[in-house]
């Protein structure tokens, strides 16, 4: 099996030994997404900027791997307060439109450097590249 990573500055490097994105077989794997700035290396402060600067960081690993946001076929979403849902579903709705990826939410209980969300996708690359 032939796998490609994907790494762009334009997202947070990553911080152990995992890749930002792994395309096989026509489809891309993106690691989990926080809301950090990859400017700045901080985490945004909140639930919705964190949420939209994890979907902008999903975005630009997604358009360096050659594909884009109309791609993503799955989503999973991780919330350290499932009370944030309505928030998130909000920012998620003006991200995403019909047909909707498939989706997974799950509260847990915390996730890296305090992020109150955490997104990974699964898109198709674009026809003309497979």
């Amino acid at each position: 099996m032939t796998l490609k990573t994907v790494q762009t500055p334009k997202a947070p490097l990553p911080v152990g030994p995992y890749s930002q994105a792994v395309i096989s077989k026509g489809f891309i794997f993106t690691a989990g997404q926080i809301g950090i700035n990859p400017e700045t290396g901080k985490l945004e402060e909140g639930i919705a900027a964190q949420t939209v600067k994890a979907l902008n960081n999903i975005e630009a690993i997604l358009v360096d791997a050659g594909s884009g946001m109309d791609s993503i076929i799955r989503t999973n979403l991780y919330l350290t307060d499932i009370s944030d849902l309505a928030i998130v579903n909000d920012i998620y709705s003006r991200r995403f439109v019909a047909p909707f990826p498939a989706r997974s939410v799950m509260a847990v209980s915390m996730l890296p450097l305090g992020a109150l969300v955490e997104i990974e996708t699964v898109a198709a690359l674009k026809e003309e590249q497979y």
